[in-house]
């Protein structure tokens, strides 16, 4: 491959230096300055063989796969506080053609690739800087070009490992809680909360096996038009809540751990604080005319967060934190002007700053303390500090979520990955409901309906899934995850952990048994299942709700099995 440097500033020098290791090649790229100066974007472009190139893949594809042109690529954009700087080609059998990564996930970088109709060669370019940057003398990152003959996701899998083993990446620690299915209130109340009514769902939830609560935005102020105009000053708005730490104290007497939602950056015009904070905005990290972005570079911003969370977990006994919208430190505009009244001129080092400050803050209040993170801020360096990475809102978007679940789990490591909240329309079939929580099995499920106001059969289909997740739990989250055809979005998955494996069926009904046990999950249209491999094993086949329907013995290498939408049929 012949590699081409372009842009960066005038008096840039810019190099590259080459190792292989196999198939994998290393780039290791050098920028120095003659002094400090904001770095100008530059690119290291060349071409690649499109030759059995399929699709491409990256964390935050969630629908069109392609390879799509060279003049409108398809890309990753990604920095400290937003996805991760990978990129792969995949073949049309699922193989691994060319994985592209880069060591450095703070510095704000994009990663595309595109067909060259010329020539048939994939066009692959990464840019860095796409963002304006503290001043620097220098810089240094290392590109991982991975063409190794392997399946996709080994290819994915050893990258995420090579962020964490060779660069220092290491992960927070993750409590039991963070993996235990949870009642998230946002699309169930969204700002309507109620103290009586949370305390009703709290009940209804536990029952049937949801063991912590999300309160979510609304329990800071008594305006319910959404926004975020009243964020900021993160008083308890008491004609909803009443007392808050009363309020978590009976939500822990029914069972249930409490996490409460936080907008980290936005500082409302409606709030007490907000003069105070006038002139510490960032420009663009909110709509700036209803809320504005902090800006944490300044001492005082970060020590006022900071200071926010540690008195609410103290004072109100708080089992986590949801902390939101961190991808919306953004800097540009007035914010590149220097301003000596800052003690942190790079806005990466101030996000570090200020999320290793809230970790260690609230680790020493509760060292099994829960905090979740969503995308797009689920890369690398933030798992540091976070150890729930949540899937982006899609609401009743079984796609979405499905795929949002699979390309977590596959760069996250052991940090729990959660589904975006599921909910439903409960005039909708019961077995169409339960393909929002079929879809989601390989994270942790989220729940975001009324419980206590469900339809009996959708109650029973939720206990019944809930119950099948905790059972299954060690080789859902815990095991060997795979998934074909990422080029349509994954057909199926299958979760492998010593003898058992669970399996779901998205849009490919043929299912290969190679354990001694195991669940295939209907999350298809098609009416029956195809199973391979599993002559002589018994089966059990159940509806969405758990009730069995057949039972028998598999007698042919290839059997065909009718099970129901959402049903799943239990092998071994």
């Amino acid at each position: 491959m012949n590699f081409r440097i372009s842009g960066g500033n005038k008096n840039a020098d810019i190099k590259l230096n080459q190792k292989k290791d196999g198939d994998i090649l290393y780039l290791t790229v050098n920028m120095t300055l003659p002094s400090p100066e904001i770095p100008e974007a530059f690119k290291i472009e060349w071409n690649f063989s499109a030759s059995d190139c399929c699709s491409t893949w990256n964390p935050s594809l969630l629908d069109i796969h392609g390879l799509a042109f060279d003049w409108s690529k398809l890309a990753v954009k990604s920095r400290l506080a937003s996805w991760m700087p990978m990129q792969s080609l995949i073949s049309n059998d699922g193989r691994n053609k060319l994985c592209i990564a880069v060591s450095d996930v703070d510095t704000p970088m994009s990663i595309r690739t595109g067909i060259r109709e010329e020539d048939a060669t994939l066009a692959c370019e990464i840019e860095f800087f796409i963002l304006p940057t503290a001043p620097a003398e220098e810089y240094t990152a290392v590109v991982r070009l991975d063409m190794r003959d392997v399946p996709y996701y080994d290819s994915i899998y050893d990258t995420a490992e090579w962020w964490e083993n060779e660069w220092g990446y290491e992960p927070a620690y993750v409590p039991e809680s963070a993996k235990n299915p949870m009642d998230s209130l946002w699309y169930s109340f969204h700002q309507m909360l109620d103290r009586d009514e949370i305390l009703k769902e709290c009940r209804a939830s536990r029952e049937i096996g949801l063991e912590t609560v999300i309160i979510d935005d609304g329990w800071q102020t008594d305006n319910n038009n959404r926004g975020y105009a009243y964020c900021g000053d993160w008083q308890v708005a008491p004609r909803k809540m009443g007392d808050m730490a009363s309020l978590v104290d009976e939500i822990h007497k029914i069972g249930m751990k409490v996490i409460l939602w936080y907008s980290v950056p936005f500082m409302g015009v409606y709030t007490e604080k907000f003069k105070e904070f006038e002139g510490m905005f960032l420009e663009g990290s909110g709509d700036d005319k209803t809320f504005f972005g902090l800006d944490p570079r300044y001492k005082k911003v970060r020590e006022y967060l900071v200071g926010i969370y540690k008195k609410a977990v103290t004072d109100w006994k708080l089992d986590g934190l949801k902390l939101d919208f961190i991808d919306s430190f953004v800097l540009k505009g007035k914010s590149l002007l220097p301003d000596p009244k800052r003690d942190c001129q790079s806005l990466e080092n101030a996000i570090h700053l200020l999320m290793s400050e809230i970790r260690r803050e609230l680790i020493a209040i509760n060292p099994e303390i829960m905090i979740e993170f969503r995308q797009s801020y689920v890369g690398p360096s933030i798992r540091k500090y976070g150890n729930m990475l949540r899937v982006g809102d899609c609401p009743c978007d079984i796609l979405k979520n499905r795929i949002g679940i699979i390309n977590l789990r596959m760069t996250s490591g052991k940090t729990a990955v959660h589904s975006d909240m599921i909910m439903w329309n409960v005039e909708d079939t019961v077995e169409n409901a339960a393909l929002q929580f079929a879809s989601i099995l390989y994270g942790v499920p989220q729940v975001s309906v009324r419980v206590d106001k469900l339809p009996e059969d959708h109650r029973r289909m939720l206990e019944y899934y809930i119950s099948f997740w905790k059972k299954y739990k060690e080789v859902l989250l815990e095991g060997r995850l795979t998934a074909k055809n990422p080029e349509c979005n994954y057909s199926l998955a299958s979760s492998v952990l010593g003898d058992k494996a669970v399996i779901t069926a998205f849009t490919n009904p043929v299912a290969e048994i190679s354990t001694p046990k195991a669940v295939v999950v209907n999350a298809s249209m098609h009416k029956e299942l195809i199973i391979r491999d599993a002559q002589g094993k018994g089966y059990k086949t159940v509806n969405c709700m758990g009730e069995e329907i057949a039972s028998g013995t598999i007698t042919a290498d290839l059997t065909a099995i009718p099970v129901p939408k959402a049903g799943m049929v239990f092998i071994g």
